[in-house]
């Protein structure tokens, strides 16, 4: 029974529970002025006993967060961050002004944020303080706390401190990535105790998988002895969340939403060097979460154990599935097959089995059941149908469930009774019995390269040395490329007559091939070329003919006579993405979309899939093609390859065009596909908003760089004046689209490499395979116009 006192007293019951040090705190005095900066070994403000301290800790390569972190034990902890969705670049800083106000500044972007919002809260602030319970303090002369830490919490509470209505905490996305992830944990309005997943990247709440409904919870104390416990509006105790340790002495404490959805309460023997989790809820969180829209604990085609001795919960994917994001393993799997067909001309059972898993079950997303059925009639059945990714089969009441991608609340525990049947391409398989085919596939694979190897020397050899005996034949061909002679192509663009456009490097004519029914042709006069090595040159040549991507733009062949060097490519009726976004009608938002995927699919086949990677090192609208469906097709790739290393860099030493160039190149450091990753970012920002990134010849009073505008749009919630910009309401599906192309491209900006998504995650954000993450802080991107 619940223990009741009159409302009169309630406050003098919370503060008789709380160590008598949190009414008359010790403190270290922050003056006015004070300010610390994010560095590697900077300093910060220590509470009197020097057991917390507040200042900036470096997460990983995301940068700087401003935080509170147990500070006398080896593992800095960090309980409590005023950024966690933006860390800041090294060198910004905090600083307590002199009208009390607590300002971090980021020096990316120059723009101060007031950590402790709303003017009021600023009258009669005397100092700032931090204090031994882990509480960071704006307060008066007279100590009263105009504003604390422990009112706004991140994912963690600690001893002394209450989670009044209304507040929650949020689970961290990953166990190295801070930022407000999956899992909430709210005390409601109605008084209810609550542990949501969430409509992630939304705060909105998804499915409810754990909750004391008392209807009327007032606040969740965290008492000294270590206690968690829920309290009404009169002091009553409803109901202990999580009960004290056998003994506090010497002990720190926390309770922590956890990156999984557990809430679990850590101790640390202060003589010890780690944390251990003395208790938790819910009891399981892989059982405890069955979403009916959602991947459930580990995300789509998942499954979630979890380990009861070590309070622990994993994450895996089954045989023939890989996760979606290594550093995310709660972002889900994906096949790592090609799927069965379900053309009917082609049979392709014989190519499929299954793997059998114990005590394994995907809970709901059922589309077919089937009783009795004994497990050889489930797997044909699953087999048989192309729509069939597991069926789950119970052999005590016959039942055989078909069950289709994408699979939901995947877990592997002792009380499932039914048997999963997984099923993958034969060739995904390990088994014993396939380990005899594997090996004849891979040398089936060996002596394939070892021929194809061959055949292309030959072919190389009889190009050089026929080109040799006589350069003007008109029918030596290249992997399908045909050897132009110059006159055939000067005749063709008629004397090189009507230019469509011009770069530092080449001049593109318009031609039309007589012989091939009047076919029109792009022909590309190189202005510097590679003299003195003919091989070489037919070699890249043979290089780049060997593309094929319906979002390249085709090379149909070359000429090579002496000074006289052209390639030929497929002629682009719609002209270039630059004339198309940039002119004065306004292309429409599907194009666009449309555009956007087409170049990152280009772009992902020159980086992964073709025969030897590709970078580009010069994506811009102008580089970037429209057949006559508006079809993105990127050209130019490997041209780089044909010029001399000293000739394919501008007067600033670098490749590529101002405005579009990756960071690294002013920094001499070493160019990676990501370079391309972020020429990229720069031009989906100009799909998104159909202007461009810079323009040097506008009056000085328009000029503007297009990644900070937009940046400062997305921050400040502002996303209307970028549409505004384009004009195309009837089009536009959400503002959330919009928001989702801007945070791809910010991503694809970074300044650090490897903090860039490859092409491939790009392309699966685009796609809405993979969930974007809220991107880091953008550093100004001034320097490239300089």
């Amino acid at each position: 029974m619940a223990f009741e006192i009159p409302y009169s007293l309630c406050f003098l019951f919370v503060l008789l529970q709380l160590p008598f040090s949190t009414i008359a705190q010790s403190y270290n005095n922050i003056s006015f002025g004070s300010y610390l900066t994010a560095q590697e070994d900077n300093l910060s403000w220590a509470s009197p006993s020097g057991e917390f301290a507040f200042g900036f800790q470096k997460v990983g390569n995301a940068g700087f967060l401003l935080a509170i972190w147990f500070d006398k034990i080896p593992e800095r902890t960090i309980v409590w961050s005023a950024n966690r969705n933006n860390p800041v670049q090294q060198g910004s800083r905090v600083e307590f002004s002199a009208e009390g106000k607590l300002t971090l500044t980021d020096i990316g972007t120059g723009k101060p944020t007031n950590i402790a919002d709303g003017q009021s809260t600023y009258t009669g602030v005397a100092y700032a303080a931090m204090l031994d319970t882990g509480n960071f303090v704006l307060a008066t002369r007279n100590s009263t706390y105009l504003w604390q830490s422990f009112d706004h919490p991140t994912d963690t509470i600690l001893p002394t401190q209450t989670l009044n209505l209304n507040s929650s905490l949020f689970a961290q996305l990953t166990a190295t990535n801070y930022s407000e992830g999956r899992f909430k944990f709210t005390l409601e309005y109605g008084g209810s105790l609550t542990l949501y997943t969430v409509n992630y990247p939304l705060k909105s709440p998804n499915f409810l998988y754990w909750s004391i409904e008392t209807g009327s919870g007032f606040q969740v104390i965290f008492n000294q002895s270590g206690s968690i416990y829920l309290i009404a509006q009169n002091g009553s105790t409803l109901h202990v969340v999580l009960e004290d340790p056998v003994s506090t002495q010497d002990v720190y404490q926390r309770a922590t939403l956890d990156y999984d959805g557990v809430l679990r309460h850590y101790i640390h023997e202060k003589s010890t060097d780690s944390w251990s989790t003395f208790t938790f809820i819910p009891p399981n969180i892989c059982t405890a979460i069955v979403e009916y829209t959602g991947g459930g604990a580990c995300g789509f085609n998942s499954l979630c154990t979890h380990d009861e001795d070590a309070a622990h919960t994993s994450c895996s994917c089954p045989l023939g599935y890989i996760p979606i994001d290594q550093d995310d393993e709660r972002n889900g799997c994906t096949q790592n097959f090609f799927p069965q067909s379900c053309d009917k001309a082609s049979s392709e059972t014989e190519h499929f089995e299954f793997q059998e898993l114990q005590f394994t079950d995907w809970p709901g997303g059922d589309y077919e059941h089937f009783q009795p059925f004994n497990k050889e009639q489930c797997k044909q059945s699953c087999l048989a149908d192309c729509f069939c990714a597991i069926a789950i089969f119970n052999e005590g009441s016959a039942d055989c469930w078909k069950k289709r991608i994408p699979l939901s609340n995947g877990k592997i525990n002792d009380d499932v009774k039914g048997l999963a049947l997984v099923k993958i391409r034969k060739d995904t398989s390990t088994s014993a019995k396939e380990k005899g085919s594997l090996v004849r596939l891979i040398i089936g694979a060996v002596i394939i390269l070892v021929l194809n190897n061959l055949v292309v020397s030959i072919i190389t050899y009889l190009v050089t040395s026929h080109a040799q005996v006589n350069p003007l034949n008109p029918v030596v061909r290249v992997m399908n490329l045909k050897c132009f002679t110059f006159m055939e192509l000067k005749e063709a663009t008629n004397g090189f007559e009507e230019e469509l456009g011009r770069g530092a490097f080449a001049t593109v004519f318009k031609g039309v091939l007589a012989s091939d029914n009047g076919k029109f042709i792009a022909v590309k006069r190189l202005n510097a070329v590679v003299k003195e090595n003919d091989l070489e040159f037919k070699a890249e040549v043979s290089a780049i003919g060997r593309t094929n991507h319906r979002n390249l733009v085709q090379l149909l062949g070359f000429c090579n006579e002496g000074q006289h060097q052209l390639l030929v490519y497929e002629y682009m009726s719609n002209g270039s993405l630059a004339t198309f976004l940039f002119g004065e009608s306004r292309p429409n938002w599907n194009t666009r979309k449309k555009i956007a995927l087409g170049t990152a699919r280009g772009l992902l086949y020159l980086h992964e899939e073709c025969s030897s990677q590709i970078i580009h090192c010069d994506i811009k609208p102008q580089n970037i093609l429209l057949d006559n469906s508006f079809t993105a097709r990127i050209a130019d790739f490997g041209v780089s390859k044909l010029l001399k290393s000293d000739q394919t860099r501008t007067t600033t030493r670098i490749r590529g065009t101002k405005g579009y160039v990756a960071p690294e190149w002013f920094k001499s450091l070493p160019v990676t596909v990501k370079v391309d990753v972020y020429s990229y970012g720069m031009v989906l920002l100009e799909i998104v908003c159909c202007r461009k990134n810079y323009e040097p010849e506008a009056p000085a009073e328009d000029q503007m760089i297009l990644a900070d505008w937009a940046y400062d749009c997305y921050k400040q919630k502002k996303l209307h004046l970028l549409w505004q910009n384009v004009g195309d309401d009837q089009e536009m599906d959400g503002i959330e689209k919009l928001e989702k192309y801007l945070m791809i491209a910010f991503w694809c900006i970074q300044e650090d490499p490897s903090v860039r998504p490859t092409i491939k995650k790009v392309t699966q954000m685009l796609e809405g395979t993979v969930e974007i993450s809220v991107p880091p802080n953008l550093s100004s991107l001034y320097v490239q116009y300089k």
